[in-house]
Parts: structure tokens; sequence; C-alpha cells
């Protein structure tokens, strides 16, 4: 019985500082892991094409293309980097150590918040194309339009990094044992 309680830890070496393993009903479980890896693989995949595509021709170069490509990046980088994370974060133990718990929450950050930034960059291109659509052409430059990814890119880094740093300064902090991964914002 000693040895099957010891089976459940993430780290059945610590003993009593280690984690049970999450349990999870078994659909949930396949779901995890049939599901999301799918969507993750698609997700990279046609996002990929897009950023190909956009970059490969010189004709689709448009400011309202700028902001798809930055879009497609932010969604490729979700599937390539943040699913996969999630699907370790809630099926298993995290076994990558509290550093790269830190860096993983702090990259989830960024991709998300660049992401909605980009959404609110691209819809503010199109209300400008629908209500001043004689202006569009000088109002909404290439030169501005990459100015405004860039400041949407840097404005999510240095959020992020506010978390970061707090998460930094004490890590574990709000971990409840050792093989968990999780980010308290207060």
């Amino acid at each position: 019985m000693d040895t099957q309680g010891r089976a459940d830890l993430c780290f059945p070496q610590l003993f009593n500082t280690s984690c049970k393993k999450p349990t999870t009903p078994l659909s949930q479980v396949l779901l995890f892991h049939i599901l999301m890896p799918s969507m993750s693989l698609l997700t990279v995949t046609l996002n990929l094409l897009v950023i190909i595509a956009v970059s490969h021709f010189r004709q689709l170069h448009s400011p309202t293309n700028i902001l798809l490509v930055s879009l497609a990046v932010a969604d490729f980088l979700t599937g390539l980097l943040f699913m996969p994370g999630e699907i370790l974060r809630n099926t298993e133990c995290w076994f990558l150590g509290q550093l790269t718990c830190s860096l993983y929450n702090y990259v989830s950050y960024i991709i998300a918040s660049a992401s909605v930034g980009n959404m609110v960059l691209i819809s503010v291109d199109r209300y400008v194309a629908i209500c001043d659509p004689l202006h569009y052409p000088t109002r909404i430059t290439k030169r501005r339009v990459k100015l405004c990814v860039c400041l949407c890119w840097l404005c999510s880094v240095f959020y992020s990094y506010v978390i970061l740093i707090d998460d930094l300064s004490q890590p574990g902090k709000h971990n409840s044992c050792f093989g968990e991964c999780i980010i308290f914002v207060e």
C-alpha cells in the first residue's frame, strides 16, 4: 500500500515535499492528448502558411497584411509553445523546474497580450478603412503600421516583465508543492 501511495507522487524520492500527480478522468486525458496536439499542429501549420504567403509575395505587403502577419506570428507561437506547455501542465507534473515555469508563464503572457494587441490594431485598421476610406492610404501607412506592431510587441514584453520579476524575486512563493507550475498575480 505504501508503494502505491508513493507511485502517485510527482517525485516519489522526495516523499513529503512532493505533490500527487494530477488525477483527471480518462475522457479529459484523452481530450488533452488527442485534441490539443491536433489543434496545436493545425495552429502552427496554418499560421506558418500565412506567414510564408505574405512574406513571399511582394503584392501582399500591405499595411493590413503586416498586421495579419504579426497576429499570425503570435498565433504560431501559441501553437508552438503555449499549447504543448498547457498539455504538460494540466496532465503531468511539471518536471522542468521553477525557472522554466517562470519563463513559460512570461512567454505565455507576452504571446497572449501581443495577440490581443494585434487584434486591436486590426480593428482600428478596419475602422479607418470603413469610416474614412478616402484618407485611409495617408493615415494607415506601412511605416506607421510597422511602428504600431513593434510598439504592441514591446508593450507586451514590458507588461509581462513585471510579472516575471515578481515571480523570480520569490520563486515558488505561490506553489503549494514541488512539481507544480502556477502563476499568481496580485
